[in-house]
């Protein structure tokens, strides 16, 4: 007689997540009524190659990178052209430079070659492109064309576990367990806020939980004292 391997538990939101999400969402609200990206960018692919830029590195950091970067390089026709020896100088000031270098002029060409150079509204074309995953596919579908997503970078996964809103250390299933947890006409500003409240006021180190509007009713999940 055979038998079949033990079923994996299905993981759980935590005890009390889907009361405390509507207080999560109206303090957002409150706290950060106009919160978008803080990447600067006017066109898509600005947007795009931003983000990719923005792996591991700082929002201050890739907007003082990017301008003289955007005037030489415009549009993905003007980087399709470009080596990532060429694009190197514009960016050796953000982290992994040299890789995303190489990212964004192979980004370039297969956008050209693939879509007629325009940054595409969809998501599985975007993660297909070099150096884009699916938290760039979200923060760019989202933010060029309102596609409601909810982009999980290391603010927004630390303050899903600190708020108990999930448990889970893979981006992909806090996603999840935001999604299931929050209306789909307020995912994209969840995003932006939970990343401005992780930047502003529930730091990785030292969380300012003494002024955080949150904190009567946040389980403060990993924060010690």
């Amino acid at each position: 007689m055979t038998t079949s391997a033990p079923k994996k538990p299905v993981a759980r939101l935590p005890v009390g997540a889907k009361a405390r999400a509507p207080q999560v969402l109206v303090s957002l609200e409150h706290l950060y009524p106009d919160a978008r990206t803080e990447l600067e960018f006017c066109t898509p692919f600005e947007l795009l190659v931003a983000t990719v830029l923005s792996a591991q590195a700082t929002d201050v950091s890739v907007n003082a990178a990017t301008p003289a970067l955007f005037e030489q390089y415009p549009d993905a026709q003007a980087m399709g052209q470009a080596s990532a020896e060429d694009i190197e100088p514009y960016i050796r000031r953000i982290g992994l430079y040299r890789g995303k270098a190489r990212n964004l002029a192979a980004l370039a060409r297969l956008l050209i070659e693939r879509h007629g150079g325009e940054v595409p509204n969809d998501f599985d074309a975007v993660v297909a492109l070099p150096g884009a995953g699916r938290k760039t596919a979200n923060v760019v579908l989202s933010n060029a064309y309102g596609f409601p997503a909810i982009a999980v970078d290391t603010h927004v996964g630390r303050l899903a576990r600190r708020l108990g809103l999930s448990v889970q250390t893979n981006p992909d299933k806090v996603e999840l367990d935001l999604q299931k947890l929050f209306p789909r006409e307020r995912w994209i500003f969840l995003h932006h806020a939970l990343i401005l409240h992780g930047r502003r006021v529930c730091m990785a180190r030292n969380p300012q939980c003494q002024i955080c509007e949150m904190a009567a009713f946040c389980p403060k999940v990993g924060v010690e004292g």
